[in-house]
This record gives C-alpha cells, sequence and structure tokens, in this order.
C-alpha cells in the first residue's frame, strides 16, 4: 500500500510509453508499466523501486483484468491510466485487408476499452482517478495513406469525449492527447508499423512513394517524446485535467487549420441548413 500516485501505463516497453514511465517515477509516483513482454519493459525503464511491470496484451481482455488485479495487490490503488500502446496500419483503403483494418481496430480501439473497463471499477471505488488517453493529430484529421490509423483514433475521440460526463459524478478526469509528429518509435517497421498486404497497380506508385516518404521521416519527427511525457505528468499533477490537449506547434497549427476550413464550410451553405427546420401544418 502507498500514499502515492499510482500510474497504470501501457505499451510502457518502447516509445513514448518509456518517457511517461520515466517522467512519472521521476516525479516520485508510483509506475505500473504494462507491454506484451515484461522483460522488455522493464529493461527499457530500468530497475526503480516503484515500479511494477506487468505482461499485458491489451486485445485479452481478462489479461487487463488481471492486470489491474496486480496494481491493486502491489500499490493499493490506480490513480492515473494512460493509455497508451498502440500501432499504425499504414496504407490507401484498397490495400489495407479486412483483417488489417480490423486488427487495427482491435489495438488501438478497442484495446483501450478492455483496459479502461478494467479499470474504472477501481476508480469508481476511490471516487477518484485520471484516464489518460493518447490519440493523435489523425484523431482529428483525416491524411492520405492512414485511413485504418485515422478511422481508430477518430474512435477513440469519440468514446473518450462521451466518457467523460459518463465518469465526471465519481471524481473521475479524462484527457485526450493529440501529438503532432514526436520522435517516438510509430514509424518502426515491424514494430509499430505494418504496410499494407494488398496490392492494386492504380495505387502502386503513389503507394511505394508514400512508403519511402514515411521511411524518411523516421526519426526526423520535431517533437521531444520526453518533453511531451513530462508535460502530461505536468499536466496530470495539476489537477483537473483538460479535456483535450493538443500536443506540439505542428498539431497546433493543422487543428487550428481545420477548425478554419469548417467554419468556411458551415457558412457556405449556413442558409440551406438553417432552412432544414419542421414546420408544423405543411
Amino acid at each position: 500500500m502507498t500514499d502515492q500516485k499510482v500510474w497504470f501505463i501501457t505499451g510502457a516497453g518502447r516509445g513514448l510509453g518509456v518517457d511517461i514511465a520515466q517522467q512519472a517515477l521521476a516525479a516520485g509516483h508510483a509506475v505500473v508499466a504494462t507491454g506484451r513482454n515484461r522483460e522488455a519493459v522493464l529493461r527499457a525503464i530500468g530497475p526503480h523501486e516503484n515500479l511494477l511491470t506487468v505482461a499485458l496484451d491489451i486485445t485479452d481482455p481478462v489479461a487487463a483484468a488481471a492486470a489491474a488485479q496486480a496494481a491493486v495487490e502491489r500499490f493499493g490503488r490506480i490513480d492515473v491510466l494512460v493509455n497508451n500502446a498502440g500501432n499504425f496500419y499504414a496504407g490507401y483503403f484498397e490495400n489495407i485487408s479486412a483483417e488489417q483494418f480490423r486488427a487495427q481496430m482491435e489495438t488501438n480501439f478497442f484495446g483501450p476499452l478492455n483496459v479502461t473497463r478494467a479499470i474504472l471499477p477501481i476508480m469508481r471505488a476511490q471516487r477518484a482517478g485520471q484516464v489518460i488517453t493518447i490519440s493523435s493529430l489523425a484523431g482529428l484529421i483525416g491524411q492520405e495513406f492512414v485511413v485504418a490509423y485515422a478511422a481508430s483514433k477518430f474512435a477513440l475521440e469519440g468514446w473518450m469525449e462521451s466518457l467523460r460526463f459518463d465518469v465526471d459524478p465519481f471524481g473521475i478526469d479524462t484527457m485526450l492527447v493529440e501529438p503532432g509528429f514526436f520522435r517516438t518509435e510509430l514509424l518502426v517497421e515491424g514494430a509499430s508499423t505494418i504496410w499494407p498486404e494488398l496490392s492494386i497497380d492504380d495505387y502502386a506508385d503513389r503507394t511505394h512513394q508514400t512508403i519511402e516518404a514515411w521511411r524518411g521521416m523516421n526519426g526526423q519527427q520535431g517533437g521531444d517524446p520526453a518533453k511531451l511525457a513530462a508535460a502530461l505528468v505536468n499536466l496530470s499533477d495539476a489537477g483537473e485535467l483538460p479535456p483535450r490537449f493538443v500536443a506540439g506547434a505542428d498539431a497546433m497549427t493543422a487543428v487550428e487549420a481545420k477548425l478554419e476550413t469548417m467554419k468556411r464550410q458551415i457558412d457556405a451553405n449556413r442558409d440551406l441548413s438553417a432552412s432544414l427546420a419542421f414546420q408544423a401544418g405543411r
């Protein structure tokens, strides 16, 4: 048992998850760090007296429940859940097989649902907690070559925006995090990025060019994941979470541009839209 704030982090074996775990530990918190390979998580983060590493495949609801139970057995509570684990099935829609698309949704959407479903009863019993879900700029803005990934992140956005109304009466805060391009391991082939299974001649040249562009971007992204992790710990420690944190100058610029575009689209058909009210006696 402990009086420390207890963080439960998924996808903590590499990338941003490692940075979040290390920043939370450095801030004096206890951390339950999870990943498919428990030993790999421990190696990535490094030993610490306030660290518990647990094997977890987020697509397995039974494993999620077991990991939550292990956290409570070690630390007595869970104060902050960070839904961070995810991957990237890249490609044009017709090139992404139905199996790949479903796999994308299982990991990036249903995975966080599994983990959150396992942890919310603990937070409700405490009448306190924070649920932080790592979305993406692609959860707000559709882009070329990311139809499956964007669909999974758009789904996360709708779920989290609505979930906050469910859990607010129990003292549980939620926050969506929408990073732009950060120098994480998301674009590492075979680890987080999976290329499309299907080949269609009409898409062949664009697919080749886009894959090469993505490969060239890996390791060159402008955002610092350690700084993002520190920002998330600071936001958590500050108290009430903001419902949304658009992370990175590139993300803010892109979101502001989309808001302006949406305003123009509304204005373009404002009169037509306003004319759709039902009129009695027509």
